[in-house]
């Protein structure tokens, strides 16, 4: 039997935690704690919830979902495959603004994103489930930032080629979201 005992780090976005979860393998397979309050509030300030929204999304190889930065602290991680996942601190008056993380995501790794601090991500390896637990319940009026997740600006290197054109790739509503500097000159 192995165990892989919860740990954290802090990421370089102020509030933000890289996370690898608690499992247990044998002969079997492998069982993963994917959330345990009492861990949680003891090891990572506001990852305690209580989650309001949990969704469950599948993106195929390359698909990009994001930049989006709501008035909700999310827990993402995948339940299943790859991702890349990319991190960009919007709030106005954080000081770590427009700092931008990116994360290996597979199975048992999990990021604390923060109220404000965008959250996107690239499908990798055939593609992913992506699992996002909500603080609040999202609604489409709610207060939040979005931007272009193929800003040069940004220089984020998402690992498979998109063109932005591609709806199999990139959502109408992404590919038209504002460049950084659009939020940088709004600070």
């Amino acid at each position: 039997m192995a165990l892989r005992d919860f740990h954290s780090r802090p990421g370089s976005i102020a509030g933000l935690s890289v996370i690898a979860t608690r499992q247990v393998s044998d002969e079997r397979g492998t069982v993963r704690e994917l959330y345990r309050t009492s861990r949680y509030e003891l090891e990572i300030e506001g990852a305690a919830g209580p989650w309001a929204q949990i969704n469950l999304t599948h993106s195929i190889e390359g698909a990009i979902r994001g930049l989006h930065g709501e008035e909700t602290t999310k827990l993402v991680g995948v339940a299943a495959g790859a991702a890349f996942g990319a991190y960009v601190d919007a709030r106005p008056d954080s000081p770590t603004f427009g700092v931008v993380e990116t994360v290996a995501l597979e199975v048992g790794v999990q990021v604390l994103v923060p109220r404000g601090v965008l959250n996107g991500f690239q499908a990798v390896g055939g593609g992913c489930e992506y699992l996002y637990c909500f603080d609040a319940e999202w609604r489409p009026d709610m207060p939040g930032v979005g931007v272009d997740p193929l800003d040069p600006e940004l220089a984020i290197a998402w690992p498979v080629a998109v063109d932005r054109l591609d709806r199999t790739r990139l959502s109408e509503k992404d590919a038209g979201l504002p460049p950084f500097s659009a939020l940088a000159a709004s600070r």
